[in-house]
């Protein structure tokens, strides 16, 4: 016999976890699959960082409402998670790039938008007092901040259980096929069957919309990082660039954690990734020219994440085309970790109601449609 549901969810990541605890939190009981174990891989090794800052317009009112659960997220999830809000800076490195944040903060107040700040010379210093004296501005978004990615993962795992949802570690889907009026999930550990299902399988998400006769063109990628030895207390927001690739923060330990793009090569099928050294060195030496202070740090560490990228650098959230009762939370392209909590949150009312609130318009899987 199968086991039953109202909603198998696909993938045990921070996206997964969220919408099955929203999901349980409306009374709908929700079987999560994940192959491996929760948090395994992109929602537990990223940079962590709980930015509204520098979002694509689609994307900015998900964002929003997953800051304002942000802000009270151990009322949620009964952990903290290790969320400090002490802002995001966005550096300019130019004057042209400075002009060119000008313009966007410009665009957003003229969309409603208000999160993002464009800041001068004397504001940058005081936010970010050790920042190379050639930089001439940039824009903060003050909520914004940092959280442990792994231990989110795991408080949206937990609660989830502990509000009635099931959570099948080391399961892996096999098909996915119609089964009267709902679907029948085939898997390692046996057939599940429910009326609804959310793709919320990251790296693996196209394999799953492949099952559906909805092909997406999904990159798999892996978003490297490096942390290094401990350094005096120096920064308190984190600072990220678009110029050159960075991501940068200093732990309360006084580690500093470096990221920002550059990727190491993901070996999808073995589940493991192979760093990249050089581009390793252009990160390490971009924070060079940008902190002086960081010259005498040491890196200890790095690693890398296998993520999911979509073409337009955007997700891909909402309803199949192809599926009725199919749910799609994938493709987050290395900046879904802020998202998790709203996104879940969002998905959940939109399965149990057949709306949300919140706009996800132009984040459709519509958009890769094969055009004739």
């Amino acid at each position: 016999m199968a086991r039953t549901a109202d909603v198998i969810v696909i993938g045990g990541g921070l996206h997964g976890c969220s919408t099955a605890l929203h999901l349980a939190l409306r009374g709908l009981k929700t079987i999560v699959v994940e192959k491996d174990y929760a948090g395994r891989h992109a929602s537990g090794v990223n940079a962590g960082g709980v930015r509204q800052l520098a979002r694509d317009i689609a994307e900015i009112p998900l964002s929003i409402s997953s800051m304002a659960i942000w802000e009270h997220i151990e009322e949620l999830v009964g952990d903290d998670c290790g969320f400090a809000s002490h802002g995001t800076v966005l550096v300019a490195e130019s004057e042209v790039e400075f002009a060119g944040f000008r313009a966007r903060v410009d665009d957003l107040r003229l969309k409603g938008f208000t999160h993002e700040e464009l800041i001068g010379e004397a504001e940058l210093r005081r936010l970010v007092p050790a920042v190379s004296d050639y930089c001439p501005g940039g824009i903060v978004s003050r909520r914004d901040g940092a959280a442990d990615p792994f231990r989110t993962t795991q408080a949206f795992r937990k609660r989830a259980i502990e509000k009635g949802a099931q959570v099948l570690e080391g399961v892996a889907v096999t098909a996915i096929a119609r089964a009267g009026g709902g679907w029948r999930v085939e898997t390692s550990d046996g057939p599940i069957e429910a009326p609804r299902v959310v793709n919320a399988a990251g790296a693996w998400a196209d394999r799953i919309a492949a099952m559906l006769g909805e092909p997406v063109p999904l990159e798999v990628i892996a978003p490297m990082l490096m942390v290094t030895s401990r350094l005096p207390a120096f920064i308190e927001p984190v600072v990220i660039l678009r110029g050159r690739k960075l991501s940068f923060k200093q732990l309360d330990n006084g580690t500093v954690v470096i990221g920002g793009g550059h990727r190491a090569r993901p070996l999808r099928d073995q589940n493991r990734t192979v760093l990249d050294w050089g581009k390793l060195a252009v990160s390490a030496r971009t924070v060079w020219e940008l902190f002086p202070v960081m010259r005498a740090a040491t890196i200890v560490r790095a690693w890398a994440g296998i993520e999911a990228r979509m073409p337009d650098e955007i997700p891909v959230v909402g309803p199949s085309v192809t599926s009725e009762g199919v749910y799609h939370q994938f493709g987050f392209s290395a900046h879904g970790f802020q998202l998790g909590p709203g996104a879940g949150a969002m998905m959940a009312e939109l399965i149990a109601t057949g709306a949300t609130n919140v706009p996800i318009d132009g984040l459709g899987i519509g958009r890769f449609a094969a055009r004739p």
